[in-house]
């Protein structure tokens, strides 16, 4: 007789496809835990990097995930380039976009054959300090809590649908990096949380989101 194998069979994933452009923290998180834990609903399908020698390429390459790394000025424009990456996303059955320290604005065509499929997370306590300098932002301005966002990308920079946060307190003298390092920590957390509560849902506008985490 056949052996007969015991134990649940692990769930189907879904691919995604995480987009960096640095050194790839919450990348390496997402890349850990789907390693981790069986349970884990996602399948890193792709790293997609406008910055061909960064770290999260390299952290990419390392966990042997496909890469699709182009420098943007290589092609005739902006939409050339995501078109380009729309053909690697689609080659792959990508369902979801998981921006990670992806320092470019997306455009309409990645944002209109992913509408409402496109996570992304910043460090701050939106709608305050949005863009790339958020952290340095709310140390001049003299906050003294700042935070973590996830949230849906639409056609603005930082605006779209807010599914989590996460505050931080701002410890008085605290530098920029070590500030950013606290808020990584506070990332590599919640990120995952909400990516494993969007895909099992299936739908980002389910209850299960958790609108807001605990205060420190």
């Amino acid at each position: 007789m056949p052996h007969e194998q015991t134990g649940s069979v692990r769930p189907a994933r879904t691919p995604i496809a995480v987009f960096a452009s640095g050194a790839g923290t919450n990348l390496q998180s997402i890349l850990d835990i789907e390693q981790q834990d069986p349970a884990w609903p996602a399948l890193t399908a792709l790293v997609v990097s406008d910055k061909p020698q960064c770290e999260a390429v390299r952290r990419a390459k390392s966990a042997h995930v496909s890469v699709f790394a182009r420098d943007p000025k290589d092609y005739a424009d902006k939409s050339a380039y995501e078109r380009a990456v729309l053909a690697e996303l689609q080659k792959r059955d990508v369902e979801w976009i998981v921006l990670a320290g992806y320092m470019r604005i997306v455009s309409p065509v990645l944002l209109n054959a992913y509408r409402g499929r496109i996570l992304n997370i910043h460090p701050s306590l939106l709608p305050k300090f949005p863009g790339r300098h958020a952290v340095r932002d709310a140390l001049q301005a003299g906050a003294v809590q700042t935070g973590v966002t996830v949230h849906l990308v639409d056609e603005g920079v930082d605006t779209g649908p807010i599914l989590a946060q996460r505050a931080v307190a701002v410890q008085p003298g605290i530098t920029e990096e070590a500030l950013l390092e606290r808020l990584h920590e506070v990332e590599h957390e919640l990120y995952p949380k909400v990516i494993r509560e969007v895909l099992i849902s299936g739908s980002p506008h389910s209850e299960t989101i958790v609108r807001s985490g605990k205060h420190e």
